[in-house]
C-alpha cells in the first residue's frame, strides 16, 4: 500500500531516475515517461524507498490528472468558446491563443487546452466579454468582492460582527465506483476553532452515526466516517455543525510598524517550503521590481498585495497538477484565489514578512458560496492579521475600506485549515485527490484513492437568524 500526501520535487538518494521522469513529463512526453515509470516500478532490488516508489507512482497519477484537466483538441476549443460568443471565429480564438489567454499543453507533441478555457476567456479578455451571451464574471456574483455595507458595518462596529451558520455537508460517492462489501473511506473538512475568529463549534449529526474527530489543533481538520459500498447504490456521508464567524479588522498605522524581532514562533513562516514556496531567482526579482526601495514593512505588504491583486482572477487546474504553485501564479497571466495566496505568501517572506495559510468555504449576506482560500500576515506590534488578495482592494476613495482586506475580515468565513499539505487524522493510505487544500473532503477504499470524478459533493448553508437555507 503506498502512501502519499503531495508529490515531491526530487527524492534524495534516486533522484536522477525521478528527475529523468519529471523533465519527460514538463516536456509533453508522456507515452515515454510512461513507460519508463514502469520499468522503474517493476524493476528489481534497485534499492528504491517505499518513498521512491510512492513519488514515481505519483507522477503517473498527476499525468492522468493532467489529462483530465485538458482534453480539449484544437478542434474542439472554438465550439467551447462559441457557448460563451456565438460568433466566435478561427481567427478570434488564433489570435486569444497568440495573447497567452488560452492555457494548453503539449502532451506527446499534440496540444490540449484546459477544460475551462472557454469560461476563463470570460475572465481574461474584456472583447470576449462584450460579445457574449449573458455572461457574468465570477466576481460579479459574488456580493463581497465589492464595497458592501457589511464591510462599513465592520468597520463602524466597536466589536466583531458575528454571525451564526449552520452547515450540512453532503459527500456522494458513485454507485459502483467501489466494490460491494468494500469499506468507503471518507474524510470531510471540519472547522477550526480560532479565537476572535471562529468560536462556539457544535458538531449537530454525522451519517453514519460513528465518527472520528481530528484533534482541534490539525492545520487541516477533518471529520473522518466510513461505510461499505452497496451494489447499484451510491454511498452517502454526511455532517451538520452549527459555528460562529466573527469579523475581523485592525487599524493599522504605517509608521507605527517595526521590523519584526526573529523568534522560534515566526520562523515556519519566513521560510521556504517545498515546492510550492520556493525563493527562486524569477521571484526575488519580481520581489524588487515591486518593491523597489521602501523599507517600511506595511508599505512593502501594501505593495505586494496591490500588485497580486491585479493578476486576473481565473478558473484553476487541479492544484496536483502543478510543481510550484507561486511560480505558476507570477507567470501563466491568471491565477485563482489559492494560487494568489500563494505567491503572496511567497513574496512577503521573501521580504521578512511572516506569511501563512488559511482556507475553506466563504458565505455572503446574499445568496453566493464558494470554496476558498486566503491567508494570514504578521506585522509588529499588531501581531497576526487576515489577508484576502483574491478579495483585494475595493473601490473605494476611504483608505479603510479601500485596504479592507488587508488586516481585515467579514464574517460569512468557514475555517477548515491553517496551513496548506497536512496529514489527516487519521492518516489516508492513498493519494490525496487534492494535494495542497483540503475543502471538497477525501475519499478512499484498500484499492486505491477516489478521484473527484468518482463522486460528487453539496453544501448547504443558513445563517440560523434567517430561515432560508443556501
Amino acid at each position: 500500500m503506498i502512501s502519499m500526501m503531495t508529490a515531491t520535487i526530487s527524492l534524495p538518494g534516486w533522484p536522477s531516475e525521478l528527475e529523468a521522469v519529471q523533465q519527460q513529463i514538463d516536456s509533453g512526453h508522456y507515452t515515454q515517461a510512461q513507460r519508463q515509470i514502469h520499468a522503474l516500478l517493476n524493476r528489481e532490488n534497485a534499492g528504491q524507498t517505499t518513498a521512491d516508489l510512492s513519488a514515481l507512482a505519483f507522477e503517473a497519477e498527476r499525468m492522468r490528472r493532467i489529462e483530465m484537466d485538458f482534453p480539449l483538441t484544437p478542434e474542439e476549443l472554438l465550439p467551447a468558446i462559441q457557448r460563451y460568443v456565438p460568433d466566435a471565429t478561427q481567427e478570434d480564438v488564433d489570435r486569444w491563443n497568440a495573447q497567452g489567454l488560452l492555457e494548453s499543453m503539449l502532451i506527446d507533441g499534440q496540444p490540449r487546452y484546459f477544460v475551462r478555457s472557454a469560461y476563463n476567456l470570460m475572465h481574461l479578455s474584456d472583447e470576449a466579454v462584450a460579445r457574449a451571451r449573458d455572461s457574468k464574471r465570477f466576481t460579479d456574483k459574488a456580493p463581497l468582492y465589492r464595497l458592501h455595507p457589511h464591510h462599513r458595518e465592520i468597520l463602524e462596529s466597536d466589536a466583531p460582527v458575528r454571525q451564526r451558520i449552520q452547515v450540512t455537508y453532503t459527500l456522494t460517492v458513485d454507485s459502483d465506483a467501489v466494490p460491494a462489501g468494500e469499506t468507503v473511506r471518507v474524510w470531510l473538512p471540519f472547522p477550526q476553532e480560532i479565537q476572535r475568529r471562529q468560536v462556539n463549534i457544535e458538531l449537530l449529526a454525522t451519517s453514519p452515526a460513528a465518527h472520528q474527530l481530528a484533534p482541534a489543533t490539525q492545520p487541516q481538520r477533518t471529520i473522518y466516517l466510513e461505510r461499505k459500498a452497496q451494489r447499484g447504490t451510491p454511498t452517502e456521508f454526511k455532517v451538520r455543525y452549527a459555528y460562529d464567524s466573527l469579523s475581523s479588522h485592525t487599524e493599522i498605522v504605517p509608521d507605527t510598524v517595526k521590523p519584526i524581532a526573529p523568534s522560534d514562533a515566526l520562523a515556519p513562516y519566513l521560510s521556504e517550503r517545498a515546492p510550492h514556496i520556493l525563493f527562486t531567482p524569477s521571484l526575488r526579482a519580481l520581489s524588487a521590481q515591486i518593491v523597489g526601495d521602501e523599507t517600511n514593512p506595511y508599505r512593502i505588504a501594501q505593495k505586494l498585495f496591490a500588485y497580486v491583486d491585479q493578476i486576473p482572477w481565473a478558473g484553476a487546474r487541479e492544484y496536483s497538477t502543478i510543481r510550484n504553485i507561486s511560480e505558476y501564479a507570477a507567470s501563466a497571466g491568471h491565477a485563482d484565489c489559492g494560487q494568489q495566496t500563494l505567491l503572496l505568501m511567497t513574496l512577503m517572506r521573501i521580504n521578512g514578512i511572516p506569511a501563512r495559510w488559511q482556507s475553506g468555504w466563504e458565505f455572503s449576506p446574499e445568496r453566493f458560496d464558494t470554496m476558498h482560500d486566503w491567508g494570514e500576515f504578521y506585522l509588529a506590534p499588531y501581531g497576526w492579521m487576515p489577508m484576502d488578495v483574491t478579495h483585494g482592494l475595493l473601490d473605494s476613495e476611504n483608505e479603510a475600506e479601500r485596504w479592507f482586506y488587508l488586516g481585515g475580515m467579514d464574517s460569512y468565513r468557514l475555517i477548515f485549515n491553517t496551513d496548506y499539505s497536512r496529514e489527516f487524522t487519521p492518516a489516508k493510505q492513498h493519494f490525496r485527490s487534492e494535494t495542497v487544500d483540503s475543502q471538497r473532503g477525501e475519499v478512499e477504499w484498500r484499492g486505491g484513492n477516489l478521484y473527484f470524478d468518482q463522486w460528487n459533493y453539496s453544501m448547504e448553508w443558513q445563517l440560523l437568524d434567517s430561515p432560508e437555507a443556501n
